[in-house]
């Protein structure tokens, strides 16, 4: 792994350029979160850029993961919690009054650590968002499953094997079905928790090189225990310590030249 570049698309660095001025497509603003007594997240205040990929650093325990729950919201499905401050999906509260959790899980999609594909086929897997969301006929099912199978690579080597059960795949193959999965019901936002813990080397970096590939097409937000991961893939970072947001800014300066002390000591191993 080490050592590896990764090409990125052509005229990528434009698009990159172009966007370093937009308003954030995702927010958090003075944002707190219990988990019954114990705060998990401290006056977090957080702006990530669209189309780009955004890491989440931090030790373990620091809040990384529980934040990025905050964004579709999913930390509510956990007995006691309790959220002050607030939460933005294109400058729109995500805690609104008539807000469609569905509609906002639709838009915000999220792959876990471990490949869950459902244990149906290829097909059905990809095709069960867009039948449950209503996007296609069933006519045209076939259609946004390839578009989604397409977009993770796995099109050629799955198009005679769409009826073999998910789970027979390897665990990269489960994990790319998992985002081809999301990617079919038309996403803004793909959240990803420790993608490539379960993956080998060689499988992590196929991964990383489908997320440079996609960011051109959706923001990603991705947490990671790996800096060289984050230094591999990521434009910007957010450095979380104590449940606290210490640092954020580019990547590229958050390894060089990061303004916190804490941020440096991380980076350099001194703890964590």
């Amino acid at each position: 792994m080490r050592g590896r570049q990764i090409t990125y698309p052509a005229g990528l660095a434009k698009i990159e350029r172009m966007i370093q001025n937009t308003a954030p497509i995702l927010e958090t603003r003075a944002l707190d979160l219990w988990y019954d007594h114990f705060q998990a997240l401290i006056n977090v205040n957080l702006a990530i850029r669209p189309r780009a990929i955004t890491s989440i650093i931090g030790p373990s325990g620091c809040g990384k993961s529980t934040l990025l729950r905050v964004f579709n919201r999913m930390n509510e499905i956990i007995p006691r919690v309790r959220i002050a401050g607030d939460a933005l999906l294109d400058g729109k509260s995500i805690y609104g009054d008539h807000i469609d959790l569905r509609q906002l899980r639709k838009r915000i999609g999220m792959v876990f650590q471990r490949p869950n594909p459902f244990p149906l086929s290829v097909f059905e897997n990809v095709a069960y968002g867009p039948k449950i969301h209503s996007l296609a006929r069933e006519d045209d099912l076939m259609e946004r499953v390839e578009k989604g199978l397409r977009q993770t690579g796995l099109w050629d080597t799955l198009k005679d094997r769409l009826e073999v059960s998910a789970l027979s795949l390897t665990p990269e193959q489960q994990q790319r079905l998992c985002i081809s999965r999301l990617v079919a019901v038309e996403p803004e936002v793909l959240l990803m928790d420790e993608p490539c813990s379960a993956l080998d080397p060689i499988a992590t970096a196929r991964i990383e090189e489908l997320m440079v590939e996609l960011k051109s097409r959706y923001t990603i937000v991705i947490v990671t225990h790996n800096m060289q991961q984050a230094a591999r893939v990521s434009d910007d970072a957010a450095f979380m310590l104590l449940g606290e947001l210490v640092e954020t800014g580019e990547t590229r300066k958050i390894f060089t030249n990061p303004s916190d002390t804490r941020t440096e000591q991380y980076i350099s191993g001194r703890f964590g």
